[in-house]
């Protein structure tokens, strides 16, 4: 069983990595291959990221998904194919059986990491609990959020950092939550792609910094983050959710060496 303490007490990060939504099985295979292969070769303990659907968009005519069952099998397959751990966001209480069934970690939404229901029906289905911080939320008030997945029996958990609201259209990152949420006992991870969004743009369509992930991945290991997530597409701009805060997937080797070279230093220290 899949273990975020065993992961987060390895030599190097953890990496969670793959789309934003799962468009299709070519797509997943080529970039969880992809994935796979650096991650072996840095010893970077890996999990293939991706989501079966997308309930959380600006606009009704934006991509949801290609139908919740085909898109975990799609995330079964990566599993059972390459033999890693898998995550995906769930969005109600009711999605979290039905996806526990295909995944290793059930993720929660930042926006929704406050709701009762759906943090105790993902901890009951004893898969790992990874609770994004809401955007509106300080880090001090997530050891509520994880206490309440704590209380339903299930100790397997991490948080993840995504940004905080600044303004109406941007986010920035308080490197200070990040030792202040360790502090409860849990993995933390860094979201380095969903930090560089810019949300509520007037298309409807929300924008990002692509060109600060590597700024803000390797402040992140400096200040010694447990694990980085980020979203990553063989050519983001056609992607069919985030690609304006995508990492192509040609960059993906480069940006791992130097994190990786990073944290090797501070482990010196």
């Amino acid at each position: 069983m899949f273990s975020f303490k065993e992961y987060s007490s390895q030599p190097q990060f953890f990496l969670l990595a793959g789309p934003c939504v799962i468009e299709g099985e070519e797509m997943a295979m080529d970039i969880a291959e992809q994935c796979v292969k650096i991650t072996s070769e840095l010893g970077i303990p890996y999990i293939f990221k991706g989501s079966y659907r997308k309930a959380n968009r600006s606009r009704i005519d934006s991509f949801t998904g290609i139908g919740d069952e085909k898109a975990l099998r799609i995330l079964a397959k990566v599993r059972e194919t390459f033999g890693v751990p898998v995550v995906t966001d769930i969005h109600t209480a009711e999605e979290a059986a039905m996806a526990a069934e295909y995944v290793d970690v059930l993720q929660i939404p930042a926006f929704l990491c406050r709701q009762t229901d759906l943090l105790v029906a993902a901890a009951v289905t004893g898969k790992a609990v990874n609770i994004k911080k809401g955007q509106f939320l300080s880090p001090e008030a997530m050891r509520f959020a994880l206490q309440k997945v704590r209380d339903a029996g299930n100790d397997n958990v991490a948080l993840t950092e995504r940004g905080v609201s600044f303004g109406y259209q941007d986010l920035m990152v308080d490197y200070r939550g990040i030792p202040e949420m360790q502090k409860f006992g849990a993995p933390v991870i860094l979201d380095v792609t969903h930090s560089l969004q810019q949300p509520n743009q007037s298309a409807g369509v929300t924008g990002g910094r692509p060109d600060l992930i590597d700024t803000i991945a390797r402040a992140g290991i400096a200040v010694g983050v447990d694990g980085i997530f980020l979203e990553t597409h063989r050519d983001p701009s056609v992607a069919k959710s985030d690609g304006a805060n995508m990492l192509p997937l040609a960059e993906l080797p480069a940006l791992l060496r130097r994190l990786s070279a990073i944290r090797e230093v501070i482990d010196r220290f």
